[in-house]
């Protein structure tokens, strides 16, 4: 899950259209209710806590349980995404292109909002946004 949906939860924010905290409460909602697994990268980590304390990003963590599953970044998949991020020119973050990556490898969906990961990393990995997910 992108770090932008982490902070749609948390700040309940919105756009001029839609209600984009309410999708990713309602996602992460879904996901404990069906005990699906929520991979958080350590890159996820990196940049939450870049705009939030230590103490409430290890809060948010612990408030859903054992559906979390923390997971560090290789030196393989580090290399690759810088490769995949040369390779499209440096058109989006990199971290973003990392994400990408590793949920390719951990067989996951990256739940995103951004464009740049539809048009641009879809062809590494599965993107769908909170509110187009469904559950079992």
């Amino acid at each position: 899950m992108d770090t932008s949906i982490w902070r749609d939860f948390l700040e309940d924010r919105k756009d001029s259209l839609r209600p984009l905290g309410e999708f990713a409460f309602q996602f992460l909602k879904k996901c404990r209710e069906t005990n699906a697994e929520i991979i958080v990268s350590d890159a996820v980590v990196f940049e939450l806590k870049a705009g939030l304390s230590d103490e409430l990003v290890k809060e948010i963590f612990t408030s859903f349980g054992g559906i979390i599953r923390m997971v560090a970044a290789g030196p393989k998949q580090v290399f690759e995404a810088k490769a995949e991020w040369q390779k499209r020119k440096m058109a989006l973050p990199f971290k973003d292109v990392l994400h990408a990556v590793i949920a390719r490898d951990y067989k996951a969906v990256l739940v995103a909002r951004d464009n740049h990961f539809f048009d641009l990393l879809a062809s590494i990995a599965v993107v769908e946004k909170p509110e187009d997910i469904t559950f079992p």
